[in-house]
């Protein structure tokens, strides 16, 4: 039984140092932020649209190299459908819709479109 003559004393304050180190009730919580989703930007092939134009656009809107982009052109043509990138959701949609417009201003009916990846989160690739 407690002296009532002695005071008790408070409770300690936490610790700004080591929050591990605090009152044995305090539980220490990381707040974990996922990483978004990414997204495929496909091209599908036509029959109108040049390989040339598909390798500009690759090289110029994805970043390509011009190896890369003959080789992603060329899966593309051979397969019916192709992976130019993986982004974010807006970007992909983004790179989507410029890939759209500038084969429309250039009179090509090329397509693009975006899709979950499937591989989860990284970087573009």
């Amino acid at each position: 039984m407690p002296d009532p003559i002695q005071p008790t004393k408070p409770p300690r304050p936490p610790s700004r140092k080591n929050p591990r180190h605090d009152r044995k009730e305090d539980v220490l919580v990381k707040d974990r932020v996922a990483r978004p989703k990414k997204y495929k930007v496909l091209l599908h092939n036509d029959d109108f649209t040049p390989m040339e134009f598909v390798v500009e656009v690759l090289e110029g809107l994805f970043h390509k190299s011009p190896a890369e982009a003959t080789r992603i052109m060329l899966h593309v043509h051979r397969n019916g459908v192709g992976i130019a990138g993986v982004y974010a959701r807006e970007v992909a949609e983004s790179k989507a819709d410029k890939t759209i417009k500038a084969a429309r201003d250039a009179g090509f009916p090329l397509m693009a479109s975006t899709e979950p990846d499937s591989e989860g989160p990284g970087e573009h690739r």
